[in-house]
């Protein structure tokens, strides 16, 4: 009977003490499997999560064949060196970081299930991920975007209400779209709500915000309302929740009459409101609570922008810079 090409040989046993003879018959196919089982009924992942997984492996068991490697319990790190070239030919750096985290977690359950003795891509780490060039609106765009926007008719009311308080509370959209007339405290201007990850928010409203969110409630809510019964600030025309898309055309066809030379896009409104709070001296921990990061790293991003922006300031001020670049 033919040995499975993915057996290796007693030879190669005595060379290499990482592998437990226990396991020399168990074959790629079967080892992703019982991996995948386990992270299916002990770790409990999602469907999503496992096919993930899953297609991750089958791109190492791809590179695994195409090279020859007779079994990736002994994989080199020469070999993983190779494999990771690959990698930079054809993918993305966040696509990279995903395959190599989940090599990890296989090799770090072959580890646990005594396959092998050490995880060969514990010490391989993840690219860099590139920083991402976030536009912003100076401050005198950003008041020159609400001011723009008139306040005469029902819905413009509500436009207006819409864009002050995205950019007084750095909300985002999905937020934005969500509250309900509950979530607002007008006798201590607060909006107390559900943000991302499940998590309760408190941020402040700011004076000009409060003023046009009690106009909108007061003079307009209650004729775009209709026959519609419900809980949400922001309606749209039948009267029902207003919806991101909904959003997202009303943004376009004020950015078109506006015309600031910008992309203007939902989230620029909370890029502006965190940069514009850090140069005016506000503590990245404030910072990070009213945006709602768990993590500190990201809201750190806006104080690389806040220096960007002394930095233009610098150039363009400073007596002698002025000079040169004039």
């Amino acid at each position: 009977m033919q040995r499975n090409t993915l057996i290796i040989s007693d030879r190669s046993l005595k060379k290499d003490k990482n592998i437990n003879t226990k396991y020399t018959d168990a074959g790629i196919d079967e080892l992703i499997k019982n991996f995948l089982d386990y992270l299916r009924f002990e770790v409990l992942l999602s469907k999503n999560t496992l096919s993930s997984y899953s297609r991750d492996l089958k791109k190492f068991k791809f590179f695994l064949a195409k090279n020859n490697i007779k079994n990736c319990l002994e994989i080199s790190h020469e070999q993983i060196l190779i494999f990771l070239e690959s990698l930079y030919k054809n993918l993305k750096e966040s696509s990279i970081s995903r395959i190599l985290s989940s090599l990890r977690t296989f090799y770090k359950f072959l580890v646990r299930e005594e396959m092998v003795k050490r995880n060969p891509f514990s010490q391989i780490k993840n690219p860099k991920k590139p920083q991402k060039i976030v536009e912003i609106l100076n401050e005198e765009e950003v008041k020159n975007f609400l001011e723009s926007i008139p306040y005469s008719k029902e819905f413009e009311v509500r436009d207006r209400a819409m864009f002050e308080l995205l950019y007084s509370s750095g909300l985002r959209v999905s937020e934005l779209v969500n509250l309900k007339l509950c979530d607002v405290d007008f006798d201590e201007n607060l909006i107390r709500f559900i943000g991302k990850g499940n998590k309760e928010r408190i941020t402040p409203i700011g004076k000009i915000s409060i003023s046009f969110l009690k106009k909108y409630l007061k003079d307009a809510r209650n004729i775009i309302k209709k026959r519609c019964s419900n809980d949400y600030i922001f309606l749209n025309k039948s009267g029902g929740k207003i919806s991101r898309q909904g959003f997202w055309k009303i943004l376009k066809k004020y950015a078109k009459r506006i015309n600031l030379g910008k992309n203007l896009y939902p989230h620029i409104f909370r890029h502006s409101f965190a940069t514009h709070m850090l140069k005016r001296g506000a503590d990245l921990r404030t910072v990070q609570e009213l945006l709602g990061h768990s993590d500190i790293s990201t809201t750190e991003i806006y104080t690389n922008l806040d220096k960007r922006y002394i930095k233009n300031i610098y150039f363009k001020y400073h007596p002698r810079e002025k000079k040169i670049n004039e």
